[in-house]
């Protein structure tokens, strides 16, 4: 499992890189990239490395996140000498972390692997914790178990190569974060400006983004309870991000979590009594840093449809983490299909 040991904020990747890979024999190396971190990441670290280390590259996009890229790597590795003493690097986002943690999990029956997170949303929250997995049937994540990797290296500096939509889908996390975890952690975003950012404040940001996840992970590895408060916006985000990827119009993760977060919210009042005036604030906080799409009313039964296929869902119900306070989860809520779709139209208020 991952302790706190094994996750590093590093100021010096190179070196760190280094001090985690002089256990394995540079043959046995693999690195999975995409087409953007092969050009912009691999750069930054390939000097870590004696001689070259095998790449595997794979195309961008969680659209690729499935059976048949798993395919391809598993080729490769059977192909290239791959074996039970293997090493796989996985450089790039949330899909590299899932795809490159599910596939090593289960080549040979499980090789070792670390992750090397280059956005945001990878480096406070899918390349910790250990859930690996993949797409399948249309929907997210549907076929995965739990996997920790050996290390997992966090290189702030990587963030500077990131398009602007890229680094707030991340920051749809960090909010997240902020807001199970403690009114001062949420006093405290409220200050960081990411139209022009301090990079020294995001690092210390980065850090205790990424100590809330593993904290709650610590006390409840396998999500039986407490973990679930992590998925906190994501009842509605995975479906809503499924939607718009079922009509093929872009959404990034985060961006869908967001308006998860949004409804969530919304039914956090209605369920646990969230005070009105901070649910206004919060959801304010929201609309003006992330990106808005078009949901119609009638949208709302497919999504809700989608919704019924979470993996939180006990007895045909639909499970949520809602907070009756800043700080305070309340796992394992649930609501009835109205207050689902009261809580559409209320995002689709906000638009007007």
């Amino acid at each position: 499992m991952e302790t706190e040991k094994n996750i590093i904020v590093a100021e010096n990747i190179v070196e760190i890189i280094k001090s985690t890979i002089e256990a394995y024999s540079d043959e046995n190396i693999y690195i999975l990239v995409d087409e953007n971190t092969l050009k912009y990441c691999f750069p930054l670290i390939e000097n870590a490395f004696s001689q070259p280390p095998q790449v595997i590259t794979i195309k961008s996009g969680d659209k690729n996140k499935n059976l048949e890229t798993s395919q391809v790597i598993w080729n490769y590795l059977s192909d290239n000498g791959g074996d039970r003493s293997s090493l796989l690097i996985n450089l790039g986002g949330g899909v590299i972390s899932d795809i490159g943690g599910f596939v090593a999990s289960s080549f040979k029956r499980g090789i070792d692997f670390i992750n090397i997170p280059t956005t945001l949303l990878a480096q406070i929250d899918a390349s910790i914790g250990g859930k690996v997995g993949i797409n399948s049937n249309g929907l997210k994540n549907e076929i995965g178990f739990f996997s920790h990797a050996k290390r997992v290296i966090i290189y702030p500096d990587f963030l500077k190569t990131l398009e602007k939509n890229e680094f707030i889908s991340g920051f749809a996390e960090v909010v997240k974060h902020a807001l199970i975890h403690s009114q001062d952690a949420w006093n405290e975003l409220q200050y960081f400006d990411i139209e022009n950012i301090d990079y020294s404040k995001l690092k210390i940001l980065i850090k205790k983004s990424a100590q809330v996840k593993q904290d709650i992970i610590n006390q409840d590895p396998k999500e039986n309870g407490i973990r679930q408060a992590l998925n906190f916006g994501h009842t509605f985000g995975h479906a809503i991000e499924t939607f718009f990827g079922r009509k093929n119009i872009q959404i990034l993760h985060g961006e869908a979590v967001a308006i998860g977060l949004i409804c969530e919210i919304f039914i956090s009042n209605k369920v646990l009594n969230l005070d009105l005036s901070k649910m206004f604030k919060i959801v304010e906080f929201i609309a003006i840093n992330f990106n808005s799409f078009d949901i119609e009313m009638d949208d709302y039964e497919e999504i809700y449809e989608l919704m019924k296929h979470d993996k939180k869902n006990n007895n045909n119900e639909i499970r949520f983490a809602l907070i009756s306070d800043i700080g305070k989860v309340e796992v394992n809520q649930t609501c009835d299909k109205n207050n689902i779709f009261q809580a559409l139209s209320f995002y689709y208020q906000l638009k007007k």
